[in-house]
């Protein structure tokens, strides 16, 4: 486990100094309190940095996780909350065992980067009246509770509070910039708390922390509930599955040679999120943020994440008393800062500047995280970004007239004969998928060719081909023998053949000899068949539609 302790012990301490306002703040802003958010940090922490799939991975509770939280903290209350973390853990560890991990990676960049500025805009929304020293107002949409809570702070001000938020997120901020390698957050939250104490300022704290995590219990689990809780369990456990796969592959760029087991990452997080509730925290994923700092000091195996997690259960044993004492608009600073740092500003101009398609994905994306929840949002990100990429491929097909003597050798033929085999075959070559997508406008191009006796499909270089594509194959064909065209095909992939004899496309076409492997070979057909004068049989002149 440790190739270089110094270095994961080292690691292990910074990052603990930089997750604690993260997971205090965090905890609050579920909804569960500090205490939910230490737990997690402790319990989740360890767990899955011992049985997860990356040695670099630093988990605990994450703003994108507490954005799902809020609404079920809201409705269901911390028993509900803690039932959803204990499903989703369930569902995590199942994912795992069906080897879904592999499939996460092919989450389109446009969504990840469209849900990230989703969760950052709903996470500084939410640390709104925290930062103002208001109570938070009622309501579900983070913006709409936000504009309550400036309504309430304008008719009653509290500017120790805001002044304290302001302080805390710029030394953050500026900080980061002038000296990378400091903890600014627990600094400035430090600073902040004895300004607040000293000076005797009006501000809420924490308060009041147990000495410990309380002892395991399954007291909150109600059977009863389960079935209304299941799909907020399932919203939980998809983010959970993304942000920490999304996490691991960071680590695994930022470092030189790791590379992270998704399988295993999905099994230790759901390990994870089945202890955390037992322990009364929330639900946890991997914390990017805190897996960078991780690898930039220096990490190289899974004790540094111990570490971590051990530096914050003495904090929870043995400094409780001082950590109830930080003030609440601190930690809503900490948070404003952190959901400002999440925004690459240079990653959504390269994707605005990649093209129309890419921004409107990220838009989309960003917006419904703000209007609705981030399940939604991905779902509906990788819904347009499909719509996207089968247009893209569809333009991609392609059928194009091609000169027999690309497949004769020159000495095959009298340039006479060349001739007179031009003037009467076509050889088309299908180049691209033909899917649904592509299927239409390949029937247009393709029955809109002049007349020809014989019409020689090329189709060794279709990459694919769905039941709509095929059944568009065939309805060319029809047309084109319905004209008085003999129809040829050559070239058919073998992977290609299973589509197009399920629905019977060339059955006729192949019982009158009319399939080849090579197009010399149809074109040797086509030239007997003029030099007999013969014109197509009645049976090639049926469809194979009709035998459909």
């Amino acid at each position: 486990m440790g190739r270089s302790p110094r270095k994961d012990l080292l690691a292990g301490l910074t990052v603990a100094v930089v997750a604690l306002p993260l997971a205090l703040g965090f905890g609050i802003s579920s909804g569960a309190g500090a205490e939910a958010g230490l737990a997690t940090a402790v319990v989740a922490g360890a767990l899955a940095a011992v049985f997860g799939g990356s040695n670099l991975q630093v988990s605990g509770p994450t703003g994108a996780m507490t954005v799902v939280l809020v609404p079920i903290v809201a409705r269901y209350g911390t028993g509900g909350m803690l039932t959803v973390g204990l499903l989703a853990g369930v569902v995590l560890v199942a994912l795992a065992l069906l080897r879904v991990g592999r499939w996460m990676a092919y989450v389109p960049v446009p969504v990840v980067e469209g849900f990230t500025l989703g969760i950052a805009a709903v996470i500084a929304l939410q640390q709104v009246p925290g930062a103002l020293g208001v109570k938070k107002p009622d309501g579900d949409n983070p913006a709409v509770v936000a504009a309550r809570a400036v309504a309430d702070f304008t008719a009653a001000p509290h500017w120790a509070a805001l002044a304290l938020a302001l302080a805390v997120a710029a030394v953050m901020l500026v900080g980061v910039h002038l000296r990378p390698a400091l903890p600014f957050s627990l600094i400035a939250v430090v600073a902040a708390t004895l300004v607040a104490r000293f000076a005797d300022l009006p501000v809420a704290t924490i308060g009041h922390l147990p000495a410990g995590l309380p002892a395991p219990s399954l007291g909150f689990l109600d059977l009863s509930a389960v079935p209304a809780l299941l799909p907020s369990a399932l919203a939980v456990a998809a983010l959970a599955a993304l942000e920490s796969l999304m996490s691991a592959t960071a680590a695994d760029a930022m470092s030189v040679s790791e590379r992270h087991d998704s399988d295993r990452e999905l099994f230790g997080q759901g390990l994870a999120n089945l202890a955390a509730p037992l322990f009364g925290g929330v639900a946890a994923t991997g914390a990017i943020a805190r897996t960078a700092v991780n690898v930039r000091s220096g990490a190289v195996s899974r004790l540094a994440a111990l570490v971590h997690a051990a530096v914050l259960a003495v904090i929870v044993f043995a400094a409780a008393p001082l950590v109830a004492g930080i003030p609440l608009a601190a930690l809503a600073g900490v948070l404003i800062a952190t959901a400002v740092r999440m925004v690459e500003v240079g990653s959504l101009r390269a994707l605005a500047r990649a093209g129309r398609g890419e921004a409107a994905v990220l838009a989309l994306t960003a917006a419904a995280t703000l209007a609705f929840d981030l399940v939604t949002a991905v779902v509906t990100g990788l819904l347009v970004s499909g719509a996207l990429a089968l247009a893209a491929v569809a333009r991609a097909a392609r059928i194009e007239q091609v000169p027999l003597h690309e497949d004769l050798p020159p000495a095959d033929h009298h340039d006479e004969e060349q001739a007179l085999l031009a003037e009467h075959i076509v050889a088309y070559r299908i180049d691209g998928p033909l899917l649904f997508a592509a299927a239409h406008r390949f029937l247009l191009e393709l029955t809109a060719s002049a007349e020809v006796k014989v019409a020689i499909l090329r189709m060794s270089r279709v990459s694919a081909v769905d039941s709509s594509g095929a059944t568009v194959l065939g309805d060319a064909i029809t047309a084109l023998q319905r004209r008085g065209t003999l129809v040829l095909i050559s070239g058919v992939r073998d992977e290609h053949h299973r589509t197009l004899d399920a629905l019977g496309i060339l059955d006729q076409l192949r019982a009158a000899g009319q399939v080849f492997a090579a197009t010399p070979d149809a074109i040797a057909y086509a030239r007997t068949h003029l030099a007999r004068g013969q014109a197509p049989t009645e049976s090639t002149l049926t469809a194979t539609g009709a035998s459909r």
